[in-house]
């Protein structure tokens, strides 16, 4: 797959999560997807992890404001934004607004995303929902 064939396919995941379609968006990754940052192995824990974040965050949004493509890895700088209006790991919604800035690292084979890596800024986020980070 060529540098702009991996950098699209990266857009249409994050548009698919946008419209909050977890299905669509899995379609776009290998059976055997793993995310090291998230701990997500499979497609079913990456849907599971999906809904759990529409649940949590009813208009969570990602804005893609960098994307940049070398070999077979997609870099893609985010910013996700949404409201905690449902429960998200077992607290109750706080009604905070929040914003999440990222660096999410992809590794795409034959059009499927197989491995993802993140740098999220999740401070703010933590510390607006009452969690403790360890």
């Amino acid at each position: 797959m060529s540098l702009e064939e991996n950098k699209a396919t990266m857009r249409r995941y994050y548009e698919a999560a946008n419209k909050h379609n977890v299905d669509l968006a899995a379609e776009l990754v290998a059976p055997d997807f793993v995310d090291y940052t998230n701990k997500i192995e499979g497609l079913e824990s990456l849907k599971e992890f999906g809904n759990m974040l529409i649940k949590g965050f009813p208009d969570i949004h990602w804005t893609i404001e960098d994307i940049v493509a070398e070999g077979d890895k997609v870099w893609v700088r985010t910013t996700v934004t949404g409201t905690h209006k449902g429960e998200y790991r077992g607290g109750p919604p706080t009604d905070e607004k929040i914003t999440i800035r990222c660096v999410d690292i992809w590794r795409i084979v034959n059009g499927k995303i197989v491995e993802a890596w993140a740098v999220d800024d999740l401070l703010d986020f933590y510390k607006k929902l009452g969690i403790r980070a360890s």
